[in-house]
């Protein structure tokens, strides 16, 4: 990748461990409403709400629900499957608890400062992220990561979400990057690599946990993978 100039990240799941982070926000919030839940255990709402948050992101990145659905549906889909219906009160009270608890933790993906670092000083970076505008400049705010990149791109912004090619081609005019100059390291398979790969970019797949097959694109299950291969 000698011609490599730009390197754009996905966010969650990719350099902010969202699983570990969003764990951490949602015993907090267990704690804060410990009566009203009284009924549920956090380890059963959680095995349940990953799945149905899953889901709900998937559905999101199709267009096929709003961000107001996907924020408040996963609750209620998630208790109502543990036979412990919620109004659609106390889903807001959650859905917001949420959004002001989870950007402020900080937990990253080991060794992210250390490649972040080192790519810094040959590459310009960036990210494209189909995350809530209104939490991700805090996360990376919280967790020092602002000022690695020139270009932070939520879609909110544009109204488009990847996979759409139409947001990776506003980023690159954005930074007046060609396409063959620039990579995306992100690790959904569908809206980070194929994404970006239909637009002319090059690709990565972060996938630490070995989770997709795939013999397309060069797959690392490591952020300090990158420093063998940029």
């Amino acid at each position: 990748m000698n011609e490599i100039r730009h390197v754009f990240f996905d966010l969650d799941h990719t350099i902010w461990d969202f699983e570990s982070n969003s764990r951490a926000a949602l015993k907090e919030l267990f704690v804060k409403y410990k009566s009203e839940l009284n009924e549920v255990s956090y380890e059963r709402f959680i095995s349940v709400y990953e799945k149905v948050n899953a889901i709900y992101w998937n559905r999101y990145r199709k267009n096929l629900v709003s961000k107001e659905e996907l924020r408040l549906g996963r609750f209620m889909d998630a208790f109502a499957a543990l036979d412990f219906p919620i109004s659609h009160s106390f889903a807001t009270d959650l859905a917001n608890g949420y959004l002001e608890i989870s950007p402020y933790k900080t937990n990253l993906f080991a060794g992210a400062h250390e490649v972040l670092n080192y790519l810094n000083t040959k590459y310009h970076l960036h990210i494209i992220t189909n995350g809530f505008i209104e939490v991700q400049h805090i996360k990376l705010e919280a967790s020092k990561l602002s000022t690695y990149f020139d270009l932070i791109l939520c879609s909110d912004e544009i109204g488009v979400k990847k996979p759409n090619p139409i947001i990776f081609e506003f980023a690159l005019n954005k930074v007046a990057a060609l396409a063959h100059e620039s990579v995306m390291i992100g690790d959904c398979i569908d809206a980070d690599v194929r994404g970006a790969a239909d637009v002319g970019m090059k690709a990565i797949h972060f996938d630490p946990e070995r989770k997709t097959v795939q013999q397309e694109f060069i797959s690392i299950q490591s952020l300090l993978d990158l420093k063998l291969i940029l």
